[in-house]
């Protein structure tokens, strides 16, 4: 399940960036922004597809750097995406949807403090491989508090995802495909009705 989200939100990713690509051609710190936020964004789903294929009781070390990658690049990839947002208004953004995302990240954040205590090592470096809490045990509220906090940051970041409902409303995408050989077998120039090319181009 989780490799599967890690490529839907790989496309989705994509589909952003091109956005903005196409939005601001000439805008120099808005594309640097945007080509910032798509390897960030490529990074996080990294991690993701590493949280779902390393355990945590097998490969701890591994798996710490997936979510590593996964909360902390992606926390970074949503900031990214809020400061494009904001400077992309009044003109192309609105700014109810810079706020939502904005009040995102800073709950993202908070989270990801929250999330990051269990692994200070103040609890025994064994702690977090714990998978049987009690309420008397040591460290289990804080346990308690994390577990929340990273159910709390994958909400977070579905909802960010979400925000984009109403920019991809704004743009439709196509695939096309060029013919550079009659077969599959030669390099021929394949010739092409100059007819049949404008009404591809027409009803395109």
């Amino acid at each position: 399940m989780l490799n599967i989200a890690a490529v839907l939100c790989i496309a989705t990713i994509y589909v952003r960036y091109k956005q903005v690509h196409a939005l601001n051609p000439e805008e120099s710190r808005i594309i640097k922004l945007n080509k910032a936020g798509l390897v960030l964004g490529l990074l996080s789903c990294l991690g993701l597809s590493i949280v779902a294929n390393f355990q945590k009781t097998t490969f701890f070390a591994v798996h710490v750097c997936g979510a590593v990658l996964t909360f902390g690049i992606g926390s970074l990839y949503m900031f990214v995406q809020t400061i494009l947002s904001y400077q992309m208004q009044p003109k192309i953004h609105g700014k109810q949807v810079f706020w939502i995302r904005l009040l995102l990240v800073i709950w993202c954040g908070v989270m990801l403090t929250c999330s990051s205590l269990l692994y200070s090592g103040s609890f025994g470096a064994d702690i977090v491989q714990k998978l049987h809490w009690n309420p008397e045990d040591k460290g289990y509220v804080l346990h308690m508090i994390t577990t929340a906090a990273e159910w709390s940051m994958s909400l977070s970041f579905f909802g960010f995802f979400l925000t984009y409902i109403r920019d991809f409303q704004k743009i439709s995408l196509r695939v096309e495909a060029t013919l550079h050989g009659l077969t599959l077998y030669d390099t021929a120039p394949c010739p092409i009705n100059n007819e049949r090319t404008r009404l591809l181009s027409r009803d395109v």
